[in-house]
């Protein structure tokens, strides 16, 4: 009998001519917010002529942003040609809600892509344009970012504090919060003790944004502000936790390493180390989002990069820590943890 021969399957372009438009829906995210289309329809559908007479954009520029937005499922469109909000575009896309990111679509993104149209030059020379993780560089755009991303790390701060127990200690809890930006790991932990007590370490130009932001959240009276770069500033010892929130990717494996030797010593014996991170695996095959943020730290750092979950631990228990394990919390990646003997 003769062998039935399998059929290759082919190969096409189509991926490759849908990742081609990669770029475009961060970029049509951001023209929406920047011209008020979702708030815009916070109170109920609208034609793209009832928005352009709101917002003073242009009422065929806005039909077709408008149905763009419906495709990426963010509008719906009734047979009328009327547009509403999702529930998504609702919970995350009005400039209003306390969760909103708005901000990051409408000012980050489209700085972010604009420094990435550079990657082959920054590939072929193995420097950044412009590295953001340096003071003089970075203060400018780390002050718009942080409060951008806050919806980003609150969840997993929050989700930090309940697995401490915070809020159930009876004790005065001392707090070093590292690279602050806008302090808001402090700020979870604050929020669920009035024992809490946080040193906020950043950059000078950075703290003023730090103190506006935690006395926007009702509890800048509980934090103390430490000027200076995170390996040089003097900001004691004896503490109970120290949170660096997506902070090892901007620093690199040098001075990563430094950043854990140095929080070890500020901790106190039974003292917590929590980590946030972009993980990668260990053979750096996945997962993409994870992958692709190391190429976002090749574009705006000098040394920058994601890790392993078994790199970091390495460096924690270089550095004498111990119990190192994963929580999962809400984000890209579990929150690693690290106990002082």
């Amino acid at each position: 009998m003769a062998k039935k021969t399998r059929r290759k399957k082919q190969v096409t372009p189509e991926r490759l001519m849908e990742l081609s438009f990669a770029y475009a829906p961060p970029l049509i995210i951001s023209a929406g917010v920047s011209n008020q289309v979702f708030d815009s329809l916070e109170d109920g559908a609208k034609t793209p002529e009832q928005v352009a007479e709101k917002t003073g954009a242009s009422a065929r520029a806005l039909r077709i942003l408008m149905n763009a937005l419906a495709g990426l499922n963010l509008l719906k469109k009734d047979r009328q040609g009327k547009y509403s909000l999702t529930p998504e575009s609702a919970a995350f896309l009005l400039s209003k809600n306390p969760g909103t990111h708005a901000g990051f679509f409408g000012t980050i993104a489209p700085q972010i892509i604009s420094r990435w149209l550079r990657l082959s030059d920054i590939v072929r020379e193995g420097r950044p344009v412009v590295a953001v993780n340096q003071e003089t560089e970075g203060t400018e755009f780390f002050s718009q970012l942080v409060e951008n991303i806050i919806p980003l790390s609150y969840p997993p701060a929050q989700k930090l504090a309940d697995h401490l127990k915070v809020a159930k200690t009876k004790n005065d809890i001392r707090v070093l919060d590292l690279a602050a930006g806008s302090g808001i790991w402090g700020i979870a932990l604050a929020q669920k003790s009035p024992r809490v007590r946080v040193a906020a370490v950043d950059w000078a130009g950075m703290i003023p944004t730090t103190k506006r932001i935690t006395q926007k959240f009702g509890v800048g009276d509980r934090f103390n502000y430490v000027e200076g770069d995170i390996l040089e500033a003097n900001f004691g010892s004896g503490y109970d936790i120290a949170t660096l929130g997506h902070i090892l990717h901007s620093e690199g494996e040098d001075r990563s390493r430094q950043l854990l030797a140095k929080t070890f010593r500020a901790l106190k014996s039974g003292g917590t180390i929590a980590i946030a991170e972009w993980l990668v695996n260990d053979d750096r095959t996945k997962p993409l989002p994870s992958l692709m943020f190391a190429v976002q730290m090749l574009v705006n750092t000098e040394k920058g990069d994601t890790f392993s979950f078994n790199e970091i631990k390495n460096w924690l228990e270089e550095a004498g820590f111990k119990k190192v394990r994963k929580v999962e919390a809400p984000g890209p990646s579990p929150l690693i943890l690290a106990t002082k003997p």
